[in-house]
């Protein structure tokens, strides 16, 4: 690593630790560098003229710059997995009995909490995905539950109460049938227009049953929505970047309050040579003082989804990147060798082969 690197290094690690502007005073004290003050000046001087470093109004100290945090990522962080992670994640993985979705909820909670940001899972969008089939499951006389399952896997329901008596469960399972029968294959995202289609050769069939259509429409509404999990929300507000300043506690919360906007800078975040996709502040939106890492998590049946930390520029990205590359590796593993019978997991033989090393 060339002295130029190292000091850009330790200016992004220690700002990140301590959210304050370094200084060259800061770096020959705190890590007691050979090399003159005068020196790391004039390397200070030449990252900020190649944009790699600011300099704030409030002090003589530097901060890094969009394009220094994304060298950084590309260039200079390590690739270090805390045993804590490991740990933590292997007492989920170890229970075979969850359920896919129980997998990844707990794994995306560690993952929040051992970076403290918000994690988020987006699945496929409404373009990507085709109604499978609504199911009807009648609980009594004048109630049922509908199930929409998509052909990703995903699945929505709707539970009716039928107020109406001249309208039964039986009604209802017939409206499902021809429901099956002409949106079927159809893209989720064009559901509820094909619906609104379908009303005029309903037309005499819907005489008196116009309200049991009017909560089928309401349950594709909600159906067709983004498909997105977010975990450890509540951590950004404890960041010091948000705590202070409410106009951009603001705009994160909008952003994650809006999926299809965080699908979209997700989408346009660059990849890097360590196999995530990074976008680091983005001053034509509001993403100016955040930074978004991503992965793609191949998970059964999907291979849509994406595995999101999103929290301020000022992040630890060296724990965050390796962080979100092991959890994304090891469910990626864990659901493979669920699918191929119960082969030992990659995290698996990894604990063994060490033990069997300890042992020697």
């Amino acid at each position: 690593m060339t002295r130029r690197d190292q000091i850009l290094k330790l200016i992004v690690e220690h700002f990140v630790k301590t959210a304050e502007p370094v200084g060259s005073k800061t770096l020959l004290e705190t890590y007691n560098l050979k090399v003159s003050s005068a020196t790391i000046r004039n390397e200070m001087n030449s990252l900020e003229n190649d944009g790699l470093l600011e300099k704030t109004h409030t002090s003589s100290g530097r901060v890094p710059s969009e394009a220094g945090y994304a060298y950084y990522v590309e260039h200079l962080r390590d690739e270090k997995v805390e045993d804590n992670v490991k740990y933590a994640l292997q007492g989920v993985l170890e229970d075979k009995a969850k359920s896919v979705e129980e997998v990844i909820k707990e794994s995306c909670e560690i993952l929040s909490h051992m970076t403290n940001l918000a994690s988020v899972v987006l699945g496929p969008g409404s373009d990507e995905e085709k109604l499978a089939s609504i199911q009807l499951i009648p609980l009594s006389g004048n109630m049922a539950t509908a199930v929409f399952v998509t052909d990703k896997g995903y699945v929505e329901n709707k539970t009716f109460v039928l107020s109406d008596e001249r309208i039964n469960v039986s009604d209802l399972q017939k409206m499902v049938s021809t429901l099956n029968d002409r949106l079927s294959g159809t893209p989720i995202s064009k559901l509820v227009s094909k619906m609104e289609a379908m009303k005029p050769i309903l037309k005499d069939w819907l005489v008196g049953r116009e309200v049991m259509f009017q909560m089928l429409m309401q349950a594709l509404v909600k159906f067709q929505g983004e498909r997105m999990s977010l975990y450890g929300k509540e951590a950004l507000y404890d960041v010091p970047e948000f705590a202070k300043d409410g106009e951009k506690l603001r705009k994160v919360l909008e952003l994650l309050d809006n999926p299809k906007i965080l699908r979209e800078a997700v989408k346009n975040a660059k990849p890097t040579s360590g196999g995530v996709n990074v976008k680091i502040g983005d001053k034509n939106s509001n993403l100016e003082d955040m930074a978004i890492v991503s992965t793609d998590l191949n998970l059964p049946g999907d291979a849509s989804t994406c595995l999101t930390i999103l929290g301020p520029q000022r992040m630890d990205y060296d724990k965050v990147v390796a962080t979100l590359k092991y959890v994304a590796g090891a469910l990626e593993d864990y659901f493979a060798n669920q699918s191929n019978g119960g082969n030992k997991t990659e995290c698996e033989k990894k604990k063994t082969n060490s033990s069997k090393k300890s042992k020697k």
